[in-house]
């Protein structure tokens, strides 16, 4: 038997998402069901609804950013209880049979490929509905723990912006003795700076201007710089070991390449609308490296909320009521948010 919920959903691309109420699944033998008391708004959400990552599949309740209190779990779980913190992230199920399922990479998944937690077909056959919601119901293997120190509303931005961040600069080492330049101080690049700081490297800020300077460094950077100033590409040559880039924008590459130490790597997290042009020279010139990176799987996904809880890592945020979603949106595309809107879902 379905449960009916409020939620908040996009049923165009040009409209402004209102509320409505969706059908969440019985709980089966291996789902938890969770009341959602928080979901951070991710600049997804947005590239999604307005069609811009290709066509929606209207209604879509967007959150993937997602956290709360388990209320009733299935009659084979055996890692949640009713009342645990839970959070669940970018996807909701993955085929759980190919070598990356298998190495705990479901992000990578190569069989069904990762089953998204909105805007997407659940294994059932029904469309998937995300976190601007009330509650939700999710196969307890792509469910993550949420460490009690970590307050709900803060949590919610780690499942995706968080982990966004953490995988990265995990795979390539961040740590002492690592020089990492985040490019952008927004939702993303500021848990990088923080993350990057708390594992120990030497943290530098490439944004357009010095106005978020005083942020970046209490967060965590060692350094600011204004890429709007073409010193910062010749003071900067040749100094990093791995560059974050997240912003979604068509950048001059072969000046970022340069910033790079030989053997460097350069990671692009924001994915822009339109393709960028990619130098060689700079490249083969340091034996640099150009890379990606998309989310986390659930085991590393859950060592980075451990992590953040260890270290006192939390997103900075500004909580809003359901009926400022659309607002909210006009300012993530303004870039007027420090740094993530999370949404109070019990004003659905």
């Amino acid at each position: 038997m379905t449960t009916t919920i409020s939620a908040y959903a996009a049923t165009s691309t040009t409209g402004p998402l209102s509320k409505t109420t969706i059908e969440r699944r019985e709980v089966g033998p291996h789902d938890v069901a969770f009341d959602i008391k928080f979901a951070g708004i991710c600049h997804s959400d947005i590239h999604t609804v307005k069609g811009e990552w290709g066509k929606p599949n209207f209604p879509v309740v967007p959150g993937h950013e997602i956290a709360g209190v388990v209320t009733a779990v299935g009659s084979e779980v055996t890692k949640y209880k009713v009342g645990d913190h839970v959070g669940v992230g970018c996807f909701v199920d993955s085929c759980r049979e190919c070598d990356n399922c298998h190495a705990g990479l479901q992000q990578y998944c190569t069989g069904t490929g990762m089953v998204g937690t909105y805007n997407a077909i659940d294994r059932d056959g029904t469309p998937t509905q995300g976190g601007y919601s009330t509650a939700i119901v999710v196969d307890e293997n792509y469910v993550l723990r949420i460490p009690d120190s970590i307050p709900l509303d803060k949590a919610a931005p780690l499942l995706c912006a968080g982990i966004t961040l953490f995988s990265p600069l995990r795979h390539w080492n961040a740590g002492p003795g690592k020089k990492v330049a985040v490019i952008g101080l927004g939702g993303l690049g500021h848990m990088g700076v923080k993350l990057a700081h708390a594992m120990g490297a030497h943290v530098t800020v490439l944004s357009q201007s010095l106005k978020k300077m005083e942020d970046g460094l209490r967060l965590g950077a060692d350094e600011y710089y204004a890429t709007a100033d073409s010193d910062t590409f010749k003071k900067l040559a040749g100094k990093f070991d791995l560059i974050i880039n997240t912003v979604s924008a068509n950048l001059d590459m072969g000046l970022y390449l340069n910033l790079l130490a030989v053997d460097g790597t350069l990671v692009e997290l924001g994915i822009p609308e339109h393709p960028m042009p990619i130098p060689v020279f700079p490249l083969a010139s340091g034996r640099r490296s150009l890379s990606g990176s998309m989310i986390g799987g659930i085991p590393e996904t859950q060592e980075m909320l451990d992590f953040c809880a260890e270290h006192d890592v939390t997103p900075e945020i500004e909580v809003i009521e359901a009926s400022y979603i659309n607002e909210a949106y006009e300012r993530v595309l303004a870039s007027d948010v420090r740094y993530r809107f999370v949404i109070d879902t019990s004003t659905i």
